[in-house]
Formats: structure tokens, sequence, C-alpha cells
């Protein structure tokens, strides 16, 4: 559940994934690129929407701590106090080394992943392909 936050020094930002919400936090300052460049959002900016690129969000939470967010391509949209992120995929650190190493990890993996993906589709199409030929030989025989 979002954190209550001052109405005139935050906004509330949430994060996303195809399959869950990554982030849903107070934050005083979100730092996001787009197509034409970087931009921030602070909690008395106009509402806003942009179509995000592959780089780094970065935002700062109520506490002050800023954090960075390696996003992929998406949207994002500021209504009122809220800004809503959703993006493909996703990785979150609080140090931008770390989330470097953090980021190659989770692309090697999903490399990984497509990787055996790839392999199943071709295997299951080689399975339709010999029925389909079965079918043919049955039927003309």
């Amino acid at each position: 559940m979002t954190e209550m936050i001052n109405p005139e020094s935050g906004m509330t930002l949430k994060l996303l994934l195809p399959t869950k919400v990554l982030l849903d936090v107070p934050v005083t300052k979100v730092i996001a690129e787009a197509q034409n460049g970087s931009f921030c959002l602070l909690p008395k900016h106009i509402d806003f929407v942009a179509a995000l690129v592959p780089g780094i969000l970065t935002f700062t939470q109520a506490d002050g701590q800023e954090q960075y967010v390696a996003v992929d391509i998406g949207t994002l949209i500021k209504h009122g106090r809220n800004v809503l992120v959703s993006v493909v995929n996703a990785v979150r650190g609080d140090d931008l080394n770390k989330l470097h190493e953090l980021v190659k990890e989770h692309f090697i993996h999903l490399d990984e992943q497509q990787r055996m993906t790839r392999s199943a589709l071709a295997r299951l199409e080689a399975g339709v392909m010999r029925n389909l030929i079965q079918l043919e030989k049955q039927r003309y025989g």
C-alpha cells in the first residue's frame, strides 16, 4: 500500500512491469529519459506523458535518498501527485556501479531464456512439420 505523503512536498512513484509492481514509493523528484532527452519531474509540475527510452530512471525518496532503476522502453505518466511508469524490463539499485552489474546479470539471464525459448519453438515447429508430413503420407499413401 502506498504511504501517505505530504501533498505539498511529494509524489507517489509506481513502476509497473508486465508481471508485477516493482515500486510504489513516496518521492520528491523523478528524473527520466525520453527520445528528446532527460527531464525532471517535481510535485508541482504540470501533468505530463513521455515515451521512455532505455536508460536510468533516478528518483529521490521522501527521506532524501537517491535511488536508481535501469529501465527498458516504456511510458511515463504524471497526473497530479502520481507518477506511473510502465516498462518491459527494469532493475533497481541504490548504487550506479552495482546497478551496472545487476543489469548485466539480468540481461545475461534474459538472453539465456530467449535462447531456450527459441530452441523450444524450433523443436515445436519441427514436430508440427513431421506430423503434417505423416498425415500427408497417410492420406495420399
